[in-house]
């Protein structure tokens, strides 16, 4: 998914987090974008018969290659990287990539979702 970082979305979300928006983008911001911009393709698949009502987002990091820049283009993709159950409980771990518009990395993330049975 491709999207923009536009400069009135950077500025809300930096005030929302108490950071000044002339800082240029928060580190969180374009987490939240990527997250948001992959997550719907694995929680909208019917396949992979997600429940909201059991699921916890047990843990999340990220590794940086360097912030993105207000009005650039990026790109995040993501992926399930394992999914297994255990002791009545299903481990979803879920990978983006985002990238610049040359295809230079600009961060990755790793989220673990747990769902109870």
């Amino acid at each position: 998914m491709t999207f923009d970082i536009e400069p009135e979305h950077v500025e809300a979300f930096a005030r929302s987090v108490g950071a000044d928006p002339a800082d240029g983008v928060p580190p969180t911001f374009a987490t939240v974008y990527a997250l948001g911009a992959t997550a719907p393709q694995l929680f909208g698949d019917e396949e992979a018969a997600v429940d909201f009502a059991h699921l916890l987002h047990a843990e999340q990091e990220f590794e940086w290659h360097r912030h993105p820049r207000v009005g650039e283009t990026v790109t995040s993709r993501g992926r399930v990287a394992s999914d297994v159950s255990r002791r009545g409980m299903r481990f979803i771990s879920f990978e983006t990539d985002t990238s610049d518009a040359s295809g230079q990395p600009i961060c990755r993330s790793r989220a673990l979702f747990v769902i109870r049975a």
